[in-house]
């Protein structure tokens, strides 16, 4: 580990910046006085395109690549654009981390999602598991170009040295997240499903969830998550992970609770008083995916947002910015 900040003043493309979990990390930067970070939305730079992301590698010169650029969603979306889904992601990272290398990036973090791991794995999650048993089906294409993501940065280090290192999020929450009922995921969905269930043009004053409300989740706030970023930039390198035999380092908060008991918390939050029901001819997903963060908490970080304080301030944001 580097105890020094030494990337205060490189030059850092964000892939994705415009996103949920982008925009936090550039928050975050810039409030901790990185100044020389370099952003492009998607009409300036379609990252699917090898050409247009080589031609801005050899323009723009970064010197440091955090790629949080995905096509995301939840249950539903996942399994509906399963083709859309496996090959966009495979092309953006396949693209920027060539052309990081290409280019002579220093330092490339490349974000992953707790789906890579197996349906069944052991709980909690350690980062060895990776690649032990099947994948869930749902979101079986989205979770192997992760894979393919980390193995990529995996396989540029032990081919080219490169600094190229991946970390792997649990579940994401907070502002600038997707509140569409049909491609977001559990928790804004039932922020925005609750908000809708008490305003007085709701039908009936209940609310239905899809499968048995009985798997475990684990959710991280999206800040908490922009704030392991930045210190992973600041302290850990590629050889830290890849020579302890870890393809990538995962984030959480080692905590979890049922889809209930998020329920629960999130209609108190919300000020939603009706029924809960739940609809358990609908797909559960993975019964549980817990993340082992002692990894990450013994190189020296842990997160500092308690899920209601991150729900409380998610739904905060949700009635200042979002316009159904």
């Amino acid at each position: 580990m580097s105890s020094s900040n030494k990337y205060l003043n490189k030059k850092i493309f964000i892939a994705g910046h415009s996103g949920m979990v982008g925009s936090a990390i550039l928050r975050n930067l810039e409030s901790s006085g990185y100044k020389n970070i370099i952003t492009r939305k998607h009409r300036e730079l379609d990252l699917v395109q090898q050409d247009q992301v080589e031609n801005f590698f050899f323009s723009e010169k970064p010197e440091c690549v955090i790629i949080a650029a995905a096509k995301v969603g939840g249950i539903l979306a996942n399994n509906t654009y399963r083709a859309e889904f496996i090959y966009k992601n495979l092309m953006i990272e396949a693209n920027l981390i060539n052309a990081a290398y290409n280019s002579g990036v220093e330092k490339l973090i490349f974000l992953g999602s707790s789906c890579i791991y197996p349906k069944l794995a052991p709980q909690p999650l350690k980062e060895e598991y990776l690649l032990s048993d099947y994948l869930e089906f749902t979101n079986e294409p989205y979770a192997i170009a992760k894979i393919a993501g980390i193995k990529l940065c995996e396989s540029y280090y032990r081919q080219y040295g490169t600094n190229f290192f991946s970390a792997m999020p649990t579940n994401l929450y907070g502002p600038f997240d997707n509140f569409n009922l049909e491609t977001s995921h559990v928790l804004p969905a039932l922020i925005r499903k609750f908000h809708e269930a008490k305003t007085p043009q709701a039908e009936n004053n209940s609310v239905k969830l899809w499968g048995t409300g009985k798997p475990k989740r684990e959710f991280l706030y999206v800040e908490d998550l922009a704030e392991a970023i930045r210190f992973l930039l600041e302290n850990v390198e590629a050889k830290d992970l890849y020579e302890k035999g870890i393809s990538q380092l995962n984030i959480g908060t080692g905590e979890d609770l049922t889809i209930r008991e998020l329920a629960k918390i999130i209609s108190e939050v919300v000020g939603f008083n009706g029924s809960i029901d739940y609809d358990d001819s609908k797909p559960d997903g993975t019964p549980r995916k817990l993340m082992d963060v002692s990894r990450i908490h013994n190189l020296g970080w842990k997160h500092s947002t308690s899920l209601k304080d991150g729900i409380e301030k998610t739904y905060n944001w949700f009635l200042e910015n979002f316009k159904s």
